[in-house]
């Protein structure tokens, strides 16, 4: 039978990677989406026969009661749910002074209770399995923490400190939870954001999906707790 994922942030750049990684594998696949060009570029970019593996669903990850309800479905519709990647996220600059409470809070909800939210709605699905993978996203960034984007910073590495908390509490149940951390990558955004940077040295997209892959396949299941930084 094949692995179901559900993929939060899954029609963004990294996400679509993490998608198609996914689907070449065999498994079926969930993503909530809210902003329409992502979803579309999403739906163009697949065939007929993968089209048919993936659930695309309006959702607001950061709503508990919208994120319970699309696991509902999804555990549902396959009878299982084996894997979940927390990959919601979003950029900005700010030191403290210069990040008012509106930004602050932007990047808390995006990147950090973007992760608690879906993994709240999905652990338990694979808790009462006794069987799942969870992969969360981070940033190389702020590994140690930096300064100058603060409130990216700190909800960055509140993921890592969730990510380890949550292996913890999960460990011996079948559930692993870990987490890829990685550097600058190769976007549209980046490279509209960066145009005098050279990608070349940045870290390709399908990179970091080989590293969630890995993490969240059958044979890690002695895998929990760790940081991959890329």
């Amino acid at each position: 039978m094949p692995r179901v994922a559900l993929v939060t942030g899954g029609s963004g750049a990294l996400g679509q990677a993490i998608v198609h990684r996914f689907l070449a594998d065999g498994a079926a696949v969930c993503v909530p989406w809210i902003v329409d060009a992502e979803r579309a570029r999403l739906d163009a970019s697949l065939d007929a026969s993968t089209r048919a593996r993936v659930m695309l669903e309006r959702c607001d990850v950061t709503d508990d009661a919208a994120m319970a309800r699309l696991a509902a479905a999804v555990a549902d519709k396959h009878g299982r749910l084996d894997v979940l990647v927390t990959g919601v996220g979003g950029f900005a600059g700010g030191g403290l002074v210069d990040t008012d409470r509106a930004a602050w809070d932007r990047m808390l909800a995006m990147n950090l209770t973007s992760a608690f939210t879906a993994a709240r709605a999905v652990v338990p699905h694979m808790l009462a399995a006794s069987g799942g993978r969870v992969v969360m996203i981070s940033s190389r960034a702020v590994v140690p923490p930096a300064g100058g984007f603060i409130g990216y910073t700190v909800a960055k590495a509140g993921v890592i400190a969730l990510m380890q908390a949550l292996a913890q509490e999960v460990k011996g149940r079948g559930v692993t939870v870990n987490a890829v951390a990685p550097s600058t990558m190769d976007t549209p955004a980046n490279r509209a954001a960066m145009p005098d940077a050279d990608p070349k040295t940045w870290v390709p997209v399908a990179a970091v999906a080989d590293a969630v892959a890995a993490l969240a396949a059958e044979s890690a299941a002695h895998v929990t707790g760790t940081l991959v930084m890329i």
